[in-house]
């Protein structure tokens, strides 16, 4: 089993060489978050013993017991999946990141809740860049409210932007929201320049998104394998 993880490893690194060669971008400036949910924390040490150490999580109750499980190593945990108001206690104590914060109840409840012990957690604002009704995420037009009261939060520190584009099959038409995308984050920037993070891209679309200036790419399949 530990030669294929290493085999995924190295096949997903090696995509995000070439796809940051091909953006005339340094491989350094992207980093890989591998997508751990629904997994066993086996797998997790797997990708650890192989220098992984940043892993997404989607559903709260389960994050939380692998992070005490792996409470050992070395690990940056991100919470990327949509939050509901009663988890927020659990996840400002428990991630290092929360990738998925779409609405001002949300950033005063994790800043409220951020225990005192620990650094302030790094927030990525995730915005519904397709406008799906189904999805988490905010409207683009309200990026800014959200960014200035995450500003003024002093448990929290804004580092960009996340979203989750409706899939598509062709690289042109990937690349086309990501740019939409990368427009926002580089508005963010202008406004707060603390901010360094775009998380956008997933193992069917990490390419189209390096291409347009993602900074992290979520993959999971790749790594993982199919999810039961």
């Amino acid at each position: 089993m530990n030669q294929i993880a290493r085999k995924r490893l190295e096949t997903t690194l090696e995509r995000i060489r070439t796809a940051c060669q091909a953006a005339g971008r340094e491989p350094q400036t992207v980093r890989l978050l591998a997508v751990s949910k629904r997994k066993p924390v086996e797998a997790i040490r797997e990708l650890h013993g192989l220098g992984q150490r940043a892993f997404g999580e989607n559903y709260v109750d389960e994050a939380v017991a692998k992070i005490e499980a792996l409470g050992d190593l070395d690990l940056q945990w991100h919470y990327i999946g949509p939050i509901q108001s009663n988890k927020t206690k659990l996840i400002a104590a428990h991630f290092d990141w929360v990738e998925s914060l779409d609405r001002s109840k949300i950033v005063r409840r994790l800043n409220e809740q951020r225990p005192q012990a620990l650094a302030p957690l790094n927030v990525l604002i995730q915005v519904n860049i397709d406008e799906e009704p189904q999805k988490a995420g905010c409207a683009p037009d309200e990026i800014e409210a959200l960014a200035g009261q995450i500003a003024d939060s002093d448990r929290l520190i804004l580092r960009g932007l996340m979203a989750i584009p409706a899939p598509r099959e062709d690289h042109e038409e990937q690349r086309a929201v990501f740019a939409r995308l990368r427009e926002l984050f580089e508005k963010l920037q202008a406004d707060h320049p603390e901010v360094d993070t775009l998380s956008a891209g997933m193992s069917a679309d990490l390419e189209a998104a390096i291409a347009e200036g993602a900074t992290l790419v979520r993959i999971g399949t790749a790594l993982f394998g199919l999810r039961d």
